[in-house]
């Protein structure tokens, strides 16, 4: 289904309203990201986690977040199915849209950087050059998190029931059935969640985050 602003986010104009940037200026308020980091007690950055429906992407990204609140650390997430409760209300599910919601989704993970937060994305993102869109825009901020978990395995647990709803034809075009999905060649951190508990699979991301003295 393609929305209803697709004519302005689309492959015609990518980047939307663009013709209304010539008006438009950066306004240096004076306060830095360093700052703002050093008043935290931690960098920041995004954690993007990637993975079907049902692998555990959610699960995770909140056990992670309540473990790095107990340590202090100031932490959002912003999870794929909440986002198209609002900001994304507009958009649907073909290719075009979905490209929109993750350009819209990486817009708001990097104002949450430059406020010093570390951010936790929970979103299929199916396709590679949509989330290396999303990384050649954060840069070394971003952190692919590949929440790995088989069809058959993400089916049997059904947690939402959409694979069920799939499988009654009430659902098309649903990544890793209908849809591709299309697995990270060079994720920071894998997780099998096939493999590795809840628990184990936070410790994984939080092992990371201070091997690399983010936090």
């Amino acid at each position: 289904m393609k929305s209803k602003n697709s004519k302005f986010f689309g492959p015609e104009n990518p980047k939307g309203f663009l013709k209304t940037r010539k008006n438009v200026f950066f306004h240096d308020h004076q306060v830095t990201r360093e700052e703002r980091e050093n008043l935290m007690g931690h960098k920041a950055v995004v954690l993007w986690f990637t993975g079907l429906s049902g692998s555990g992407k959610s699960t995770i990204a909140t056990e992670l977040q309540k473990k790095l609140l107990k340590q202090k650390h100031v932490v959002y997430i912003l999870d794929g199915d909440n986002v198209r409760h609002g900001l994304n209300t507009d958009l649907g599910f073909s290719p075009e849209d979905r490209k929109e919601n993750i350009r819209r989704v990486g817009e708001v993970a990097k104002l949450f950087v430059d406020a010093g937060l570390i951010v936790i994305v929970s979103l299929v993102s199916p396709y590679k050059e949509y989330r290396q869109d999303v990384r050649k825009n954060l840069g070394n901020d971003y952190i692919e998190v590949y929440v790995k978990c088989g069809l058959a395995e993400c089916e049997k647990r059904d947690t939402k029931g959409l694979y069920k709803k799939v499988r009654a034809g009430e659902i098309k075009d649903f990544t890793g059935v209908d849809a591709p999905y299309e697995e990270p060649e060079n994720p920071e951190v894998v997780i099998d969640t096939e493999k590795n508990t809840v628990e184990k699979s936070v410790d994984i991301v939080y092992g990371y985050l201070k091997k690399k003295k983010i936090i």
